[in-house]
């Protein structure tokens, strides 16, 4: 059985669209531009689509010098990196380390997009990093810089609740093919091209899984959560997908083999 990389993702602002990717570099910590800026409050913590479900219907896009912003029913808007010259505290779940602010156009934007107060984030040189992992740096990700998922194994969740649950409620940023329904469970470390991954442990999901990626609406039967809930509680939560580190830099693309080195 031959596994593949079948699908690329970032997410330049935590909690906007996928941005889909043919090809990228990765390093430890993780996708160019993935997560490297954030929605947050005026204290500096972090607002995300399990608050404000709509904000998935808001797409980003990452230039050679910032980042463009779009949503149906306002105007396109650009945003330079040399516009955040604001140091910030930040918060992330509870981590509490510096970022930047300053992009007030971008501020009122989103404000206006979003229904309330708030102020985008950008991580800069990021001072964060992976808890219990000093040496891997980490942008505005929940906990770790790369997530993987299984497309069989969302297969297997979709015939459990009974209609299809896309990809994209999961907001990975590999997708592998050919392997069966959870099989990432028992991999320790994979080589993707010239990159090896470790697999370090599974990700606990929320409501957030419940948001349609397209119309920004929750599921009224709370899907895919109940039938995680039946299927794949463990000691953590309940568990789709695999947090992964990079252990060194590459170039990755659609198409590559997925070799698994090390079985946990």
């Amino acid at each position: 059985m031959t596994i593949t990389l079948t699908a690329l993702y970032r997410y330049p602002v935590k909690s906007t669209r996928a941005h889909s990717l043919v090809h990228t570099q990765v390093t430890p910590l993780g996708l160019p531009d993935d997560r490297a800026w954030m929605v947050a409050d005026a204290t500096g913590r972090f607002i995300t689509g399990r608050e404000l479900p709509h904000f998935v219907r808001v797409v980003a896009t990452p230039t050679a010098t910032g980042l463009i912003l779009s949503a149906a029913g306002f105007e396109t808007i650009e945003v330079a990196c040399s516009a955040f010259t604001t140091p910030q505290p930040v918060q992330v779940w509870r981590d509490h380390f510096e970022a930047w602010i300053g992009a007030t156009d971008a501020d009122a934007w989103l404000s206006a997009v979003l229904g309330q107060p708030v102020q985008l984030v950008y991580t800069g040189d990021t001072q964060r990093r992976v808890k219990h992992h000093p040496d891997v740096p980490l942008s505005f990700a929940d906990g770790y810089p790369i997530l993987l998922a299984g497309e069989a194994s969302r297969q297997q969740l979709s015939g459990w609740v009974g209609r299809d649950m896309e990809m994209a409620r999961f907001r990975p940023n590999l997708v592998v093919s050919g392997a069966d329904a959870f099989a990432e469970d028992g991999w320790k470390r994979i080589r993707i091209g010239d990159v090896t991954f470790r697999i370090v442990k599974p990700c606990a999901r929320c409501v957030f899984t419940t948001v349609d990626p397209e119309t920004g609406e929750k599921s009224a039967d709370q899907e895919p959560m109940r039938a995680l809930a039946k299927h794949r509680k463990g000691d953590g939560g309940v568990m789709f997908g695999q947090n992964v580190i990079a252990e060194n830099a590459g170039q990755i693309a659609v198409g590559m083999p997925v070799e698994i080195l090390e079985l946990a």
